[in-house]
């Protein structure tokens, strides 16, 4: 990623604090995070949420026991985005996995059907990226669907999708360590602006 700075490395920021960032420095497209938002290359912390005010808009929750082992190493960064035109309507994925200094991105046309499936799908696949780390490292998920850390990690009662959430909660509860993080939407945050992108992106190239 570009982000402008000065000649000293400081970055430039705007009056709300924000800081003008690119994928590719060739890029007509740019984006604009809270500097919070961005962490240096060698940096191996995850970055933080938007904050929406003062405070950081960001919450976790683990949905499985704390007597299970603990898996070791860092954790693998999975972000992930629904986006549906229409409601219901063609849907799309957006997947950025990132573990060290590996980074994959995956955007996936899914047909017609719902937001909420699209956000669902989306973690679902992005467990598939990884495939056998998910069993043996810990993994940190980042949305902005307040839906989906709802019915996979908070009990939730689930209306609709039944058989699709059943099926990921069984799949979530043979991991031994996940988190779901809650990130604001189209709030500058680059890797949920990101994965934003390649959904749109998939549903627009169908």
């Amino acid at each position: 990623m570009f982000v402008r700075a000065d000649d000293a490395g400081k970055l430039e920021l705007d009056a709300g604090g924000r800081a003008e960032m690119k994928y590719r420095e060739s890029d007509t497209k740019s984006y604009r995070p809270f500097a919070g938002n961005l962490v240096p290359d060698d940096d191996p912390s995850p970055a933080p949420a938007a904050p929406e005010s003062p405070a950081p808009a960001r919450s976790a929750a683990r949905p499985h026991s704390s007597t299970k082992p603990s898996a070791g190493g860092s954790a693998i960064q999975l972000w992930t985005d629904g986006a549906c035109s229409g409601n219901p309507g063609p849907m799309g994925i957006g997947i950025v996995a990132l573990d060290g200094g590996k980074r994959k991105e995956v955007g996936e046309y899914l047909g017609v059907g719902t937001n909420n499936i699209a956000e669902l799908t989306a973690i679902d696949r992005a467990l598939d990226v990884i495939g056998d780390d998910a069993r043996t490292r810990r993994v940190r998920v980042y949305t902005d669907s307040a839906y989906a850390i709802g019915v996979l990690s908070k009990g939730w009662k689930a209306k609709a999708n039944q058989e699709l959430i059943a099926r990921m909660r069984r799949r979530l509860a043979s991991l031994p360590e996940i988190e779901f993080v809650k990130v604001s939407g189209h709030a500058g945050v680059p890797e949920n602006e990101r994965c934003d992108e390649l959904a749109r992106g998939a549903i627009t190239d169908r």
